[in-house]
């Protein structure tokens, strides 16, 4: 599974730098803050449309598969959910078009795109459904399938649209992605899904309501105030330094997801699953441990290769911006402590402990955000990625500490 998920993160890589290598040619830090403006409110849409129900979408279908009078409650639970979703933000993007294109952009110019977006929620609520149902399953072959030609899709796309109405084009085809990616989901995995949804049988009721909400309430907090905070800092640092200096740290962050989202879909795919059934302090351990040695090495050694060559980095992906330089080695040291932390952190998911993941998620949030803007005042955009450092150090610690607390409170149960 690692394997096949590296050769599609290589080949999403490879189109990636190249597109980014554009956009800083074309449209500048200052196209590239607004194009992080767009993905970050997207990636707030992707959970709020379904309100949040994608990691218990993974849990019950991996632990269900075979169960199809208990897969049937959980996808009528999860339809209404994504109506209710749906229904909610696409009235609040089209009615507020005006208000939030000033806050994203600084100028409601930009109105037409919030209004294109409420036209595609039901697109991005569907996306995450059904991405859930790959996930729960394990199709780590369909998945790769569905990851790499949508997205090559949608880069192409892009690069048209880039071409065609530069900053506009980019914006709108970044929209408009969440609908390429289910007509690629529907065109491979169309006979799996009918096999496991019953789309004919979908009630519009919510039996396990109870259970989904609380991946919800962890979503919110993990996805939702996560998008809202870069949101936020952005404009921040658009407002108090310039709109450049937040491209330069939306740049950065870019780089950082590239490479980030390979672990990414290590954790839906394995790890969630894993730890699900994992139910002795030793076994976890053991678990723990042997992720840790397959990809801390890994990613220790690409990441110390990115910091050497940063200024080639640079110069090959986002050519002119040079502010970047000092800020790779707060960047990167926080993301390396934030990949250990977050395979932690996935027990919280996997065990559905709640008040364990919104307490140190909370925590987290509130750290970056109040860091980001106090040492921003001093260090300018650098302040941001310090704040970034610090935030997962101390969350790390956090949830290493929650966790076995959790294995020895149920220590009657759990025989070390």
């Amino acid at each position: 599974m690692t394997s096949l998920n590296a050769v599609v993160i290589s080949i999403r890589l490879v189109v990636s730098l190249f597109i980014q290598r554009l956009l800083a040619e074309l449209v500048g830090e200052a196209g590239v803050y607004k194009i992080g403006q767009l993905r970050s409110l997207t990636q707030l849409l992707t959970s709020f449309t379904s309100l949040g129900v994608f990691n218990g979408i993974v849990k019950y279908v991996s632990e269900h598969k075979e169960d199809k009078e208990q897969l049937q409650k959980l996808f009528s639970t999860t339809f209404v959910f994504a109506v209710i979703g749906t229904s909610i933000t696409g009235t609040i993007l089209f009615f507020c078009s005006n208000l939030l294109s000033q806050y994203l952009f600084g100028s409601e110019s930009f109105s037409y795109l919030i209004k294109l977006l409420a036209i595609i929620v039901p697109f991005i609520a569907v996306q995450r459904v059904f991405n859930g149902v790959v996930n729960g399953l394990s199709k780590y072959k369909q998945f790769a399938k569905i990851e790499l030609l949508s997205y090559l899709i949608s880069a192409a796309l892009t690069i048209l649209f880039l071409f065609k109405y530069n900053i506009d084009g980019a914006l709108v085809s970044i929209a408009i992605a969440p609908f390429i990616q289910v007509s690629v989901m529907l065109f491979i995995f169309v006979k799996v899904l009918k096999e496991y949804v019953q789309f004919s049988k979908l009630s519009f009721k919510i039996p396990l309501a109870k259970s989904l909400l609380a991946f919800s309430l962890m979503s919110f907090v993990s996805t939702v105030l996560l998008s809202y905070i870069e949101i936020d800092i952005r404009s921040m640092l658009a407002k108090n330094l310039t709109e450049d200096d937040a491209g330069i740290w939306t740049a950065m962050t870019f780089i950082s997801k590239n490479y980030m989202v390979f672990s990414g879909s290590i954790f839906t795919l394995y790890v969630i699953p894993k730890f699900a059934g994992i139910y002795t302090k030793k076994d976890f351990k053991f678990e723990l441990v042997t992720i840790y040695k397959t990809l801390l090495p890994i990613f220790g050694v690409g990441m110390l290769l990115v910091y050497l060559f940063r200024d080639l980095v640079i110069e090959i992906i986002y050519p002119g911006f040079v502010g970047m330089s000092s800020l790779f080695k707060w960047q990167l040291l926080g993301d390396f402590v934030r990949l250990a932390s977050l395979v932690l952190a996935h027990q919280f998911l996997a065990k559905k402990m709640v008040r364990n993941f919104i307490f140190s998620e909370v925590l987290s949030l509130a750290l970056f955000y109040g860091l980001a803007y106090y040492l921003s005042a001093d260090y300018g955009v650098e302040g941001v990625v310090m704040a970034h450092f610090i935030r997962y150090v101390i969350y790390f610690f956090v949830v290493f500490f929650l966790v076995f607390r959790y294995f020895k409170k149920n220590k009657e149960h759990i025989k070390a």
